[in-house]
């Protein structure tokens, strides 16, 4: 048995990292622009294996390369040569695997952001793109390449809003001999992704269902999405028959008129909820925005002890 395999079929859960941007900012890193946290895999890349670092020392078991933002026509409209945006986006999980080796254990997982993270404009919470299913298929066939031969241990799709971006993706998935990817959704609530469409009429289409029977998608669910919509998702996911993944967003509102997040996220209260989610059917469990290493480390206490 594979270590993915065994991580994702072993009856323990598997403690994900937390938000990547969310501890580069606190370490004082400027990640406004289009580019976000991608533009420090040139600038910085140093910066990047410290955030892998502190999230492996705080427990998690997984992490997440910063390749969400790093697609290959965002870098190229900001400078870079195609073959240098390539070699960026294979940096990502080139920076996690080091510093997972270093450190001396855990799975990395190559991140693959949706088509909205690329146009920066918040659609990859709405799903409103203008492309469809074949189009989203070519506009990340070319990065998936990529990261499906970086010796990554997984890909990662995240905040994928739109049914037809996840069938696209679990199309890629289901052709790539060798890959395990799993597939987190971003939902406007409990039942439904960001364009609408039901989970649970996702999660019966063809193509997600196949990829999964293929082995090739490991695990289906949620993040980015607020905490408490998250015992529904994972429900309905664990029904359909598929290993859940779970890892919402600290569950906090950005106050536009204020300029600040409102409700403080308790890491306490956060790695309570963990257990929830893991009753649910969540077999591999985390935070994304503004959740940090204290997150990850009740996350880690709470399923672990």
């Amino acid at each position: 048995m594979d270590r993915v395999t065994e991580a994702v079929s072993g009856g323990r859960p598997v403690v994900l990292d937390g938000g990547l941007a969310t501890l580069l900012e606190e370490y004082g890193y400027d990640l406004s622009g289009g580019l976000w946290s991608a533009r420090l895999l040139a600038e910085d890349p140093g910066a990047v294996r410290r955030v892998h670092r502190a999230y492996f020392e705080a427990g998690a078991e997984v992490a997440t390369a910063a390749g969400y933002q790093a697609s290959v026509p965002a870098l190229v409209a900001r400078g870079w040569s195609r073959s240098e945006a390539l070699g960026l986006v294979r940096r990502s999980v080139e920076l996690a695997r080091a510093e997972r080796d270093a450190f001396g254990s855990g799975l990395v997982a190559a991140g693959v952001g949706p088509y909205g993270a690329a146009l920066a404009d918040g659609s990859e919470y709405t799903g409103a793109y203008g492309l469809d299913e074949d189009g989203l298929y070519a506009w990340h066939r070319e990065r998936w390449r990529v990261l499906a031969g970086s010796g990554a241990d997984l890909v990662a799709c995240e905040t994928v809003p739109s049914a037809a971006e996840a069938r696209a993706l679990a199309r890629l998935a289901g052709e790539t001999p060798g890959v395990r990817a799993w597939l987190s959704l971003s939902c406007r609530d409990g039942e439904r992704l960001g364009d609408g469409t039901p989970v649970r009429e996702l999660l019966a289409e063809p193509v997600v269902v196949e990829a999964a029977a293929a082995g090739a998608l490991v695990a289906v669910g949620v993040n980015c999405t607020a905490p408490r919509f998250v015992p529904e998702l994972v429900r309905a996911v664990a029904a359909a028959g598929f290993p859940a993944v779970a890892y919402p967003n600290s569950g906090e509102a950005w106050d536009a008129r204020a300029r600040r997040w409102m409700g403080v996220s308790e890491p306490e209260e956060f790695g309570a909820a963990a257990v929830e989610w893991h009753r649910a059917g969540a077999v591999l469990v985390g935070g994304c925005c503004r959740t940090g290493p204290e997150h990850v480390r009740s996350v880690r206490r709470h399923l672990h002890g």
